[in-house]
């Protein structure tokens, strides 16, 4: 399992730990999503569109010296919060690693049952595509 993955994932799960209530946690979710990089509008393509989410999310990784790089943007203040965390933890990590470790943040920070069942949804499917990237990049080297 990786290393880097799994710290990533256990710093923000310390991260939420700050926050008593779940409004607070939200509220931290939108200021993360507030502060993601720009996104190219020429990158907002249908073939970027993760399908699943109720809200528009577009969704682009490259590869650089064996690592994957996530840019992603969306057009709801807390489907951005939800990519902010996805990009803290998988950007800039190995495609391999991506696809050992298990998304345990999801179950630790309890996000299923404090979001609504269309976010929910929308998580899981940038999770797939992230793996799917990570099944890509590794059948391409």
């Amino acid at each position: 399992m990786s290393n880097e993955i799994q710290a990533a994932q256990q710093e923000l799960i310390g991260d939420f730990e700050m926050f008593e209530d779940w409004m607070d946690r939200y509220q931290y979710l939108i200021d993360l999503g507030r502060r993601l990089p720009k996104f190219p509008e020429t990158l907002q393509t249908e073939d970027n569109r993760i399908r699943g989410c109720q809200s528009q999310v577009w969704f682009v990784a490259d590869q650089k010296d064996g690592r994957l790089q996530f840019r992603a943007i969306s057009d709801a203040a807390i489907v951005s919060g939800l990519i902010a965390l996805l990009l803290r933890i998988y950007s800039g990590r190995k495609p391999q690693d991506i696809l050992d470790t298990p998304p345990d943040f999801v179950a630790a920070l309890q996000l299923e049952s404090h979001l609504s069942p269309t976010r929910s949804n929308g998580l899981w499917s940038m999770l797939k595509a992230i793996r799917r990237f990570a099944s890509e990049a590794l059948e391409a080297s």
